[in-house]
């Protein structure tokens, strides 16, 4: 039984050194949401960003699961799910979302 907890052990220490080697990427990918968000509130949203905003929540989405940040997973599917849909009211609710998300990340972003 002593195995198990040093194999949790051994796991966390994979997944946060994974993260911090993730993190040079998850900087860039929450600066792409940030500027979609500031695209929207300007009220001009060109479509090949939109594109690559909806494409970067569902990485996002995906990979803070992975990581066991299950709260910012599902701000990243709300996001990517109201870029996905485009309606105007699930549009202007992107960037609170974007800045939730980094209100839920901001301890693990150093």
């Amino acid at each position: 039984m002593s195995a198990k907890p040093n194999a949790e052990a051994e796991i966390q220490a994979l997944l946060s050194d994974l993260w911090q080697r993730h993190l040079p990427a998850m900087h860039e990918r929450l600066a792409v949401l940030d500027r979609t968000a500031q695209s929207l509130i300007a009220g001009r949203l060109p479509e090949p960003q939109r594109e690559e905003a909806q494409s970067i929540a569902h990485k996002l989405a995906g990979n803070l699961g992975m990581f066991g940040y299950q709260q910012a997973g599902s701000i990243a599917s709300e996001i990517e799910q109201a870029l996905k849909e485009q309606t105007p009211e699930l549009l202007k609710q992107v960037p609170h979302l974007t800045l939730k998300l980094r209100e839920v990340l901001a301890p693990y972003l150093t």
